[in-house]
């Protein structure tokens, strides 16, 4: 006599379906201080996105593959790949996401220079970033995406 026991089986149709009326678009922000990277992702996830984080270009690029996002918010200024390079990439691999650069430096100038002479496009707040003014860059982008978000803290 076996003394395990079985947990109950559920069929599939008694399991309640995934609430989707409270549409949470995905946002992925990239900081190599992880403490900006971190509250950055809390002030959005609190405030009705699906934030996630990445330290690096390349954990940005991985995470991106894996959930798609529809904003990628980065730092300019990163190990290795540099945020231009970042958002770069991943705007032709997913043309639609909307892309915010920010940075703390004014050397960031160049970089921006060179992209816009390459084509691309792209908004820049400086640091230190004021949750207020980040969100409001993250809703007007979302929004001419014709994405609403409705906050979970209303």
């Amino acid at each position: 006599m076996s003394s395990r026991r079985s947990s109950p089986v559920v069929p599939i149709d008694q399991v309640p379906p995934e609430d989707t009326s409270a549409y949470r678009p995905v946002v992925l922000v990239v900081d190599d201080e992880s403490a900006i990277a971190d509250t950055l992702t809390e002030i959005l996830s609190r405030s009705g996105y699906a934030a996630m984080t990445a330290y690096d270009g390349n954990d940005a690029l991985e995470t991106a593959l894996l959930t798609p996002p529809e904003m990628l918010i980065t730092d300019v200024v990163l190990p290795g790949m540099s945020g231009v390079e970042l958002a770069i990439t991943v705007r032709r691999i997913f043309p639609d996401c909307k892309i915010l650069l920010f940075s703390g430096q004014a050397s960031t100038a160049d970089l921006l220079t060179s992209a816009k002479k390459e084509g691309h496009h792209f908004n820049l707040l400086s640091k230190p970033v004021h949750p207020r003014e980040l969100l409001a860059c993250v809703a007007e982008s979302l929004k001419q995406r014709g994405l609403q978000v409705h906050s979970i803290n209303n």
